[in-house]
Order: structure tokens, then C-alpha cells, then sequence
């Protein structure tokens, strides 16, 4: 029997000029039955952290008066099993020869976002994909994505992927979720020291998941599967 699962889906320095060499595109999922019980759990972590559960959880929030919290949330989403991240990771944008393939920087987005989703998605199940709203383009980007999903599985009644739809993030605990993993990559391909609180969380994920989180997983890898992308492959 089919399933339903939610996808969360969010990105870092995805602008061609941005000044950042290092772009993340991420997803958390997770069945879509569990969506509600992850929000309650995350406010009850809020709550015994002295939070409001209006606080939203995101990378940059990351400090060391909040250390404590947020090593909660990462040790939260490495114990439920119902809880999955896939990143793909761009080490050097500035390298990305556009022309050379007959592409625009935003085509070349959209195969980037197909490579994210296409191995978490199973056509014999169904699928709500959520992004998060950046910018005036986003219900353009919304409607493309779907676009681009649909035909690549084939889906042109929406049977699979059921809704691509935009929400803030300030309204998903699941989409803060996927904030906060895909700062704790970019930050580690960027090799960046700035902040002790970010590298004490960066050090739980390596030490807890065996990544470096600078290379490619296995495929399959179920809970934090990472695709560092080459130009041409």
C-alpha cells in the first residue's frame, strides 16, 4: 500500500553571484503521518530549553548560549528514524561553465534539484514537497520545480508527487530542521572556524554519523546522505 511522505526542502548561497564559492541544496522527509508528532517533539525541546515555541531554529541563530539547544535538536533528528537528509553540495560555483553545456544558471538549478530529490523518491509511493519562500521568484521557482519533477518521473496526473507548495519557515519546525543541516554542511565545506558553538555541532554530526560531511555518502545512506557534485558528472 502507498505511503505519503513530506519533503522539506531548502538551500544555501544558491545565487550565482553571491560571493560564496560553497552552495548546499538540501531536504528533510519524513513520513507525512509523523509530520505533526516532529513539530510537538521539537517544541518540547524548545520548552525545556527555556524557549519560546515560537523561536525559530536557524544556522545562523547558532551561538554558544544556545549550544546546548540546538546539539538537543541534532541529537533529536539522529535518533527518530522517521527523520532523512540528503544535501548536495557545490564545493566551487565560480568553476561552473554554463555555456559549455547550454545552460542557464537557473536550468542548471533545476538538474541540481532533481539530483537532490531523485533518490528519495519512490514512484510506487506519494510525495508534498515544501519550499521555502526566499524571494519574489519563488512561485515561479515553485512552479518549475514541479514541472521538472513530474515529467522526469512521469507523473503528468500528480499521482506521485502530489503538491510542490511554498510555506515560510517560521511555520515548519521540519523546514527549520533542514535550516539547520544544511548550514552545518555548507559551514564544513567552507572550512570555516569562525564560531566554537557551530564547530561543537559540526564535531557531533561527524562523530555520530562516521561523515566527514565534505564527501559523498553512499547512495542509500538513509539518514544523512551527501552528494559532493563534480562539474561534468
Amino acid at each position: 500500500m502507498a505511503e505519503s511522505f513530506n519533503i522539506y526542502l531548502d538551500e544555501s548561497c544558491h545565487l550565482e553571484h553571491d560571493r560564496s564559492q560553497v552552495m548546499t541544496l538540501g531536504a528533510v522527509w519524513c513520513p507525512q503521518e509523523k509530520a505533526r508528532e516532529v513539530a510537538v517533539r521539537v517544541r518540547d525541546i524548545q520548552s525545556q530549553h527555556g524557549l519560546d515555541h515560537d523561536f525559530e531554529i536557524k544556522w545562523t541563530k547558532v551561538s554558544p548560549a544556545k549550544r546546548d539547544f540546538y546539539r538537543a535538536i541534532l541529537d533529536y533528528f539522529l535518533d527518530d528514524d522517521d527523520l532523512h537528509f540528503r544535501g548536495v553540495v557545490i564545493p566551487d560555483k565560480t568553476t561552473l561553465n554554463h555555456q559549455a553545456f547550454d545552460q542557464t544558471h537557473d536550468e542548471w538549478y533545476y538538474k541540481m534539484c532533481f539530483r537532490l530529490l531523485e533518490p528519495i523518491i519512490d514512484p510506487t509511493q506519494h510525495y508534498s514537497i515544501y519550499l521555502d519562500i526566499k524571494d519574489t521568484r519563488s512561485e515561479s521557482k515553485r512552479r518549475k520545480l514541479e514541472e521538472v519533477l513530474r515529467n522526469a518521473k512521469y507523473d503528468g496526473s500528480g499521482n506521485i508527487i502530489r503538491r510542490v507548495q511554498q510555506i515560510r519557515s517560521h511555520e515548519s519546525e521540519l523546514m527549520q530542521l533542514a535550516d539547520l543541516l544544511i548550514g552545518a554542511v555548507t559551514y564544513a565545506n567552507r572550512g570555516l572556524k569562525t564560531s566554537p558553538a557551530k564547530l561543537a555541532l559540526i564535531e557531533r554530526l561527524r562523530q555520530r554519523t562516521g561523515f566527514s560531511l565534505t564527501r559523498t555518502t553512499w547512495l542509500r545512506e538513509p539518514k544523512l546522505n551527501l552528494l559532493v557534485w563534480q562539474s561534468g558528472y
